[in-house]
């Protein structure tokens, strides 16, 4: 909100967090599982690692989750920012920012780690 105060928790999600691995949309895990503000890491059938997150206006991400300055598998569980209107995570360790729509680091534009598409598949019927 403009006045400075935080915008209220995202309400709970129902279904489940797809990520699109090349032609395949993989499951995660329940959407309701995603707490706001928060990342969780997720191994990909191809062996890969992402890092998801749910921002506090709803909104899912998903990049890689292995961190390139280091290597460790640390991105999920860094902290969530923006710089205007874009969101980003910066890493635990060195504190470098990754954008998470599209996996550029914001620090070093010649880094950049996988960003993926994710939807919420609803609940079966």
């Amino acid at each position: 909100m403009s006045d400075g105060t935080p915008p209220p928790p995202a309400p709970p999600l129902g279904g489940t967090v797809e990520l699109l691995t090349g032609e395949d949309w993989f499951a995660v895990c329940a959407a309701g599982e995603l707490l706001p503000g928060r990342g969780v890491a997720a191994l990909l059938p191809d062996g890969r690692q992402a890092a998801l997150f749910r921002d506090r206006a709803g909104r899912l991400y998903a990049i890689g989750n292995v961190d390139p300055f280091t290597g460790a598998g640390v991105l999920c569980h860094g902290l969530l920012g923006s710089v205007g209107d874009r969101p980003y995570v910066a890493s635990p360790l060195l504190k470098q920012r990754f954008d998470l729509a599209d996996g550029r680091c914001l620090d070093d534009d010649a880094v950049t780690v996988a960003s993926y598409p994710v939807r919420i598949r609803p609940p079966a019927a």
